[in-house]
């Protein structure tokens, strides 16, 4: 058994195809299916089943993917972690965020840290809540920021790095745009418009709705804050939005108030592998945050070599 047998079967997995998959790999049809074919003589089991244009695995096959991806994870890891152990100041560092934080946030840690270590790359993964732990847990992030922090659990371990408050957002021409405060409870018969259920941020918002003594009727749903905060000022209901994520990036922008009664906040944090030591450059990075978010400044990041 080949490590490219490997890495075409699950290339093969993910396409379900065999023709995009040769495509992807820049590898001739037949060679790809070839290498499938002399993997599953070995293994003496069918690992697809043709279902129409498309490949699909079958049982055996699904079973065989779970071991190969996290055998390839490991030979990547490994792969990175001798690159790193020549030159840390090298290195790559995979990092998932919100899109809430992807407006300021990111930006600015992630060009602070670059100040100080130039040649360091980053790749960037934006998710869901759920889909950030998710691919911290399976090894496809090395970090990911994340609001709130998990309560409980035995895959992942984070560290709060800063809270900062929700405000709410009216249409420009509403009969409370021209205060600087407002009571949730006064926003009680507005329609609202939300992050999908899909986003933390939802939840936070109708948890303190539910304090305020109401359950907002929510009209319009959206995925990114360009998109609720266009929705907002052009009048189609009210929202709460991060500090963050109201810096101005186009000219149709709502108006802000702060939320007195009661207070609505969110914590962010960021998380990684439980147990696991982060590759040496990660690990720079997250004593960068740390640091960063405990002073106010852009402190010197400190990279140790394993």
């Amino acid at each position: 058994m080949e490590l490219r047998q490997l890495q075409y079967f699950l290339k093969v997995a993910k396409k379900q195809h065999v023709t995009q998959a040769s495509e992807e790999l820049h590898i001739a049809q037949s060679a790809v299916s070839r290498q499938i074919h002399q993997l599953e003589e070995e293994l003496g089991v069918s690992l697809f089943v043709q279902r129409g244009r498309n490949l699909q695995l079958t049982s055996a096959g699904k079973l065989f993917l779970g071991r190969v991806e996290g055998i390839i994870s490991e030979l990547d890891r490994a792969v990175r972690e001798v690159q790193e152990f020549l030159d840390p100041a090298k290195g790559e560092i995979r990092i998932g965020f919100p899109h809430s934080l992807g407006v300021s946030l990111l930006p600015t840690v992630v060009a602070g840290f670059r100040r100080i270590q130039p040649e360091v790359k980053f790749r960037f993964r934006q998710g869901t809540y759920t889909s950030l732990i998710r691919d911290v847990v399976d090894r496809e992030i090395d970090l990911a920021f994340i609001s709130p922090l998990p309560d409980r659990s035995d895959q992942v371990s984070g560290e709060w790095l800063l809270t900062e408050e929700l405000h709410a957002i009216l249409p420009p021409g509403h009969p409370l745009a021209a205060r600087t405060e407002i009571r949730l409870e006064e926003l009680a018969d507005e329609p609202f418009v939300l992050f999908s259920e899909a986003y933390s941020l939802r939840t936070i918002v109708q948890d303190a709705c539910r304090k305020a003594g109401f359950k907002p009727r929510i009209e319009f749903e959206g995925e990114e804050t360009d998109t609720i905060r266009g929705l907002v000022a052009a009048g189609m209901g009210v929202s709460l939005l991060p500090e963050m994520a109201l810096t101005e990036t186009v000219h149709l922008q709502p108006v802000k108030l702060r939320v007195t009664e009661p207070p609505v906040t969110r914590t962010v944090g960021i998380i990684r592998r439980s147990g696991e030591a982060l590759p040496p450059v990660a690990e720079g990075f997250r004593r960068y945050l740390t640091e960063y978010f405990r002073s106010g400044s852009s402190p010197a990041p400190q990279t140790p070599r394993p």
